[in-house]
């Protein structure tokens, strides 16, 4: 029993999850793992460490920042950057990083400096979030190959939904999309080293989407997006608490602020230190989230608070000072996530840097 809040971070889980996700790929298809977000809010350099020690051949960040905190603290695995700004293209070539090439106005600013830099060609083919769209391809190879330091080391795309079987028609739209875009691209220019799709989702569930490298994020934390699959898969993070106070309610004492809940009978409460700043957000509060005590199940009552919860304990006996799991292997943080109608990536990617982070280390990377 420990007594604060914090985040255990198992390396055995996500090397098992890191074998599930290589058990389902040909040998030859490169594995991508996405760091980026503090690792889905847990540790991305612990995570990173753990990944190159088992033998990842690419990792991957939002930001160039990210990156190079990566580099700094001694990783040498190959990082994509996937969302690149103007104002750190310069850090590139000083830290060894691969940027993810969305628009012209970014091949323009990286193509200005006549040095060799490895980038990674982003494709539009219905997220419609970042990328290249079909009709920029003839301009775009022009430009490439007016480019020759830039190498051209990978071609991508982003699934829309690939995890939800009522879209597998528009997933297969992209995927036909994407290889005629590639396809077409590479011959304007020659090819690329890897041409790339499939996020976690794509791996489980189109393993002919899977082409030279796939990326996985979320599964590598434990979650495969598909329940048929959970078992298979061991959740990374789990974040405990404890009982800070236990009051006795009468009917008609309110609970926390505005009152937002008032006791309708005898009732009996518990706080706990974890709160809006913590991550666990206003959306569980009212009975939409809650967490497990003695492997009971005591809703979250009243409004959440920066730094407080209140759950009901009625009936349940527990005592201040006992352990509280807000989620862990056995309560999944994306069952309570969905029960608030968010996904575990909000839950996750939302826990404070404040949580004390402890660590369970890699005993055997083989």
């Amino acid at each position: 029993m420990s007594g604060h809040t914090r985040l255990v971070l198992d390396a055995q889980a996500l090397a098992h999850n890191y074998r599930v996700l290589r058990s389902k790929t040909a040998p030859q298809t490169a594995l991508l793992g996405v760091v980026k977000a503090m690792a889905y809010g847990s540790d991305s350099l612990f995570v990173a460490r753990t990944l190159a020690q088992l033998g990842i051949d690419y990792l991957a960040v939002a930001y160039v920042p990210e990156g190079i905190a990566l580099r700094e603290a001694g990783i040498h695995t190959p990082i994509l950057v996937l969302h690149p700004q103007l104002d750190q293209l310069d850090e590139l070539w000083n830290y060894c990083l691969e940027p993810s090439v969305y628009s012209f106005r970014v091949l323009q600013a990286l193509s200005a400096r006549k040095e060799q830099l490895p980038i990674h060609i982003k494709l539009n083919t219905g997220l419609n979030r970042l990328g290249f769209d079909r009709e920029d391809l003839a301009q775009l190879g022009q430009y490439l190959n007016q480019s020759p330091h830039l190498k051209r080391t990978g071609i991508l795309s982003h699934l829309a939904a690939s995890e939800d079987p009522e879209q597998d028609q528009y997933t297969r739209g992209q995927l036909a999309e994407f290889t005629a875009m590639s396809d077409e691209l590479a011959q304007l220019t020659g090819g690329f080293t890897y041409k790339h799709l499939c996020n976690t989702s794509g791996i489980l569930r189109f393993p002919e989407a899977h082409f030279d490298l796939v990326r996985s994020g979320i599964g590598l934390y434990g979650y495969p997006n598909d329940v048929a699959l959970e078992q298979e898969f061991i959740p990374f993070a789990s974040l405990y608490t404890v009982i800070s106070q236990i009051h006795h309610l009468k009917p008609g004492n309110g609970i926390g602020y505005n009152r937002a809940e008032v006791a309708k009978q005898p009732m009996k409460i518990a706080t706990l230190p974890i709160g809006h700043a913590d991550g666990i957000s206003r959306i569980y509060g009212l009975g939409k989230g809650g967490v497990w005590i003695n492997d009971q199940w005591a809703p979250i009552v009243g409004n959440v608070c920066m730094d407080m919860i209140m759950v009901n304990v009625t009936d349940i006996e527990c005592a201040e000072g006992d352990e509280v799991v807000v989620f862990d292997q056995k309560h999944r943080a994306d069952q309570l996530a969905e029960g608030a109608g968010t996904i575990s990536y909000e839950l996750l990617t939302a826990l404070s840097r404040r949580i004390k982070r402890s660590y369970v280390p890699l005993e055997d990377p083989n």
